[in-house]
């Protein structure tokens, strides 16, 4: 045990002693008069967005004091479990400082406490103060009730351990965001210096630093990143498989050339990417913890697709989702029916920017008219939503849908939409989802078949959820990475007071024709 460690140890007992005498006192009064008295004055001291709470709990056992030595040792055994959040214990206790003004730490431990659980219940900052558009379930709790329950059970290290998420993708980050920082206690992993191009076969001075990057992040084991090592500076097969594989967590080309977006990646630090880990686990404590067993989730960082069935993913696409500067928003919302063949009802903006100015003969070229002020896109081959569309309710005009322009689902960077979701093989996508019922499938085959524009609802809701994480598990077990197209990480760091350096996204599409599709 540390020094800091043993005096932090040495303040919790005379916090305690201090409280427990406090407690031991007020409990010879059976109606708390002294601290009832006393109340007001110490929660004014409060900050104001945490009082309501702690009136609260207080209302619920009797305005008596609660922490006694005991409970106040189970607090600081879930306090140190903070950093599994990404989360520092000194943020929400000092039990220094508790311990130096026994008269208001009684009520100052109960707001650290539930100030605790808030952030582990729903997050730190509101996700609308740092996205233009977020609208998903929240989650909920009745902290004071919690609170209380959970020390009347003796049970207060497992309540605040589940207020976090407890799925597999928060589990499995979380644990992540631990490995991170151990790596960083141990030195971290030497700077990459960005240059040349590295092409399979050259001899570099950097590749004794590419190798230990790699085995530092799993991407290649001890022993082989030793016996590369010791074979000099080429930049051989068995070093660019292991590259492969880092850019595939990265979302990057997979060709193992070292090239801008490669370099720019590993440029970055362990302490960056143990940020960025803390920043998406922030994201995820946000959203309610019940999530539909049937569900379709698109990563927009990612530029992915998973469809779950049963509570497990089944099917995953690739898809393109909104440019940086038409980005798709943060939304959770029900989808039940799919429109074989639909026509492109053009908004306006999109009208007015880039269609209209082009003239008569472009319209006429792209299967369009105009109606009662509307430009319209007919089905067919062309059109810009394909041979399908997964209509959302709600939804600020943001789908899910086919397209024409397949090229661009080989990029690396899908960002290219105005906000819609361009889905690949999107017609095998919608059999899968309509193969339940032979019937509807059927229906739709036969609109496929004759290109018949056909509404076909699905039989029941399922939830689509738009999300923004850019890091995430993938299915080896190890923390994949995206860039910060949309600058969301940069904008929550800000709010939380974290500071961060992520590398820039490398727009590998800038030579493959832009279309108006949504």
């Amino acid at each position: 045990m540390n020094r800091r460690q043993l005096g932090l140890g040495a303040a919790v007992s005379a916090f305690a002693s201090t409280i427990g005498l406090a407690a031991r006192a007020q409990t010879r009064d059976p109606g708390a008069v002294a601290f009832y008295d006393s109340f007001n004055d110490q929660l004014a001291r409060l900050p104001a967005t945490i009082q309501p709470d702690v009136r609260a709990f207080y209302e619920l056992n009797g305005w008596r004091p609660v922490w006694t030595a005991e409970r106040l040792r189970t607090l600081q055994t879930a306090a140190s479990r903070a950093e599994r959040h990404g989360l520092a214990p000194g943020d929400y206790f000092d039990f220094e400082a508790l311990a130096a003004a026994p008269d208001a730490a009684e009520m100052r431990t109960t707001a650290a406490a539930l100030g605790y659980g808030r952030v582990l219940a729903e997050g730190r900052v509101r996700p609308e103060t740092v996205e233009e558009l977020w609208e998903m379930q929240k989650n909920r709790v009745d902290l004071p009730v919690g609170l209380n329950d959970a020390l009347a059970g003796n049970r207060l290290v497992d309540w605040f351990e589940g207020l976090a998420p407890t799925d597999i993708g928060y589990s499995n980050l979380s644990a992540g965001y631990i490995r991170y920082r151990r790596l960083i206690r141990d030195g971290g992993w030497p700077v990459f210096r960005q240059g040349a191009t590295i092409e399979p076969g050259m001899s570099d001075t950097r590749i004794p630093a590419l190798i230990q990057r790699l085995v530092a992040e799993g991407d290649l084991s001890a022993a082989d990143g030793a016996r590369l090592t010791a074979q000099g500076i080429v930049y051989g097969p068995e070093l660019q498989a292991a590259v492969r594989g880092f850019q595939a967590r990265h979302g990057l080309v997979a060709d193992g050339r070292l090239g801008t977006g490669s370099q720019r990646s590993l440029s970055a630090s362990a302490e960056d990417r143990a940020r960025q880990i803390a920043l998406n686990l922030e994201r995820r404590r946000w959203l309610k913890r019940e999530v539909a067993p049937e569900r379709i989730e698109v990563n927009t960082a990612a530029a992915i697709m998973v469809y779950w069935k049963d509570g497990r993913p089944v099917h995953s696409n690739r898809v393109v989702c909104g440019a940086p500067s038409t980005q798709t928003p943060s939304l959770e919302k029900p989808f039940a029916s799919v429109v074989a063949n639909p026509p492109w009802y053009v908004p306006a903006s999109i009208a007015r920017a880039e269609i209209l100015p082009r003239g008569p003969a472009y319209l006429a070229s792209q299967n369009m008219y105009i109606q009662n002020g509307t430009v319209i896109q007919r089905a067919g081959p062309t059109a810009a939503l394909g041979y399908v569309k997964f209509e959302l309710r709600d939804s600020y005009a943001i789908f899910l849908h086919d397209t024409p322009s397949k090229a661009a689902f080989n990029l690396a960077m899908r960002q290219r939409s105005h906000g819609c979701v361009r889905v690949q093989n999107a017609v095998e996508f919608a059999r899968l989802l309509l193969s339940p019922d032979p019937a509807l499938l059927a229906q739709f085959d036969n609109a496929q078949d004759t290109r018949e524009t056909r509404r076909i609802s699905t039989g029941r809701e399922i939830s689509v959820r738009l999300l923004y994480w850019t890091a995430f598990v993938d299915g080896q077990g190890r923390v994949a990475f995206r860039e910060d197209v949309y600058s969301r990480d940069a904008r929550l760091a800000e709010a939380l007071g974290i500071a961060i350096s992520l590398p820039r996204p490398v727009n590998d599409g800038a030579r493959v024709a832009t279309d108006v599709g949504p």
